[in-house]
């Protein structure tokens, strides 16, 4: 059996740092993650004039209940949609003038729901270029509060963000949702807020958030779910092979353990203990139809190794992958057909058939991580896989390949 330690969570860590810099007093956070999406979120808030100190396993973050600390500022987010979105929020409850742009492939993914959102709570956003896409502007007065209407279908951030402002306003906020994806993220979110001191409830579509503000504390980072899904699913893949995450057990945060459910349902012999989550191979992989709604960011996991399935494998409700780094339903499906792979798509499905996936074959990333090490589980029995960007795994995990090769060697 090999255990891998996985790096921190993406979600966990951004939520960290947005609760850290609104809480009154000095946060410390334990074995954050360290990679372009989150050094980017931890630039954007010393950019605005927080506080941040770096060692290698814990930041530290100076709480600044009543907003940046500077009146004016730009703020570059890089590639991260938690950067992009969580950010403009938080200094919507100050006071200043904030001006934010990000990367091409950032610019492209959508915001317009926050956005109007963020209007109608009486915020002064302007979009620069392309209503409801990055580069914006927050001319920020503090935000009274109220209640609001959004359509978190596109993405759960939206909604998250806004939570975590409702204790920064001076009367609280409810929200009434009308659509929502990625549920369990909301509750990662949630317990989060929770344990900084606010007071949140839901009652039917509605959360209703209390004008607390938020306490430091001393907060640890689980390991990243989404990025242990490559490891669960190689073992799974492999006969004979076994993995062990500790850290991911029982009382996970992460929606996305729930991977290990699909490969449980796939054959695959599943363990989970208070502490730890280990995958074992049966030598077996079945085929099946899954509803990807609430994990959606594993669906290009289970794409890649489900040509090994003994029937066809369909992937439904994951609309939103489109809107993601890349459209992933359309990336995961031309590669597996340059593989040889008989794949099928819909607008929220893709639906793949056993074969042998056959190289050489270059895959096409188009800039997204999750592509990237997706694939690396397929080429485990593929050969002639490559990549036609392999650096951008930077955005989660910047050490992926070297741990991905040390788990596939160590027996």
């Amino acid at each position: 059996m090999t255990v891998i330690d996985i790096p921190g969570s993406k979600s966990v860590t951004a939520r960290a740092l947005f609760l850290a810099a609104a809480a009154e007093g000095t946060t410390t956070l334990l074995r954050p993650l360290v990679s372009d999406d989150t050094e980017g979120f931890a630039e954007g808030l010393a950019a605005l004039g927080y506080a941040v100190r770096r060692e290698p396993d814990a930041w530290h973050v100076e709480g600044r209940p009543a907003g940046p600390g500077t009146d004016e500022a730009d703020v570059y987010c890089r590639d991260g949609a938690t950067t992009a979105r969580f950010l403009p929020t938080l200094v919507a409850a100050g006071h200043g003038t904030y001006r934010f742009d990000a990367s091409a492939q950032m610019r492209r993914r959508p915001l317009g729901p926050l956005s109007t959102a963020l209007r109608d709570l009486g915020v002064d956003l302007r979009h620069g270029e392309k209503e409801g896409h990055h580069p914006l502007s927050v001319h920020a007065a503090g935000v009274k509060g109220g209640a609001l209407t959004l359509d978190a279908g596109q993405s759960s951030q939206y909604l998250t963000a806004l939570l975590m402002l409702g204790p920064l306003t001076a009367e609280g906020l409810d929200i009434t949702v009308t659509d929502l994806v990625s549920e369990p993220y909301v509750e990662i979110t949630l317990a989060m807020m929770r344990a900084f001191g606010a007071e949140v409830t839901r009652e039917g579509r509605t959360y209703r958030v209390a004008p607390t503000g938020y306490r430091a504390r001393t907060y640890g980072i689980e390991p990243d779910a989404s990025t242990a899904s490559y490891f669960f699913a190689a073992a799974a893949l492999q006969p004979g092979r076994s993995v062990t995450v500790p850290g991911l057990g029982a009382g996970a945060l992460q929606g996305d353990l729930a991977f290990v459910d699909v490969l449980r349902r796939m054959g695959a012999d599943v363990e989970i203990t208070d502490g730890a989550t280990t995958v074992r191979s049966t030598g077996t992989l079945r085929g099946l139809t899954v509803n990807m709604r609430d994990i959606s960011d594993t669906m290009p996991t289970l794409a890649a190794i489900a040509p090994f399935a003994d029937g066809p494998v369909r992937i439904e409700d994951v609309a939103n992958t489109r809107v993601k780094e890349c459209d992933r339903l359309d990336a995961c499906a031309e590669n597996l057909r340059r593989l040889g792979i008989t794949v099928h798509t819909g607008p929220d499905w893709i639906e793949i058939h056993p074969g042998t996936p056959t190289g050489p074959v270059e895959i096409a990333t188009h800039g997204d991580h999750r592509i990237v090490m997706s694939f690396a589980v397929t080429a485990l029995r593929t050969p002639g896989i490559a990549f036609d960007d392999p650096g951008c795994v930077k955005k989660t995990f910047p050490d992926f390949h070297r741990v991905f090769d040390t788990f596939v060697r160590t027996p």
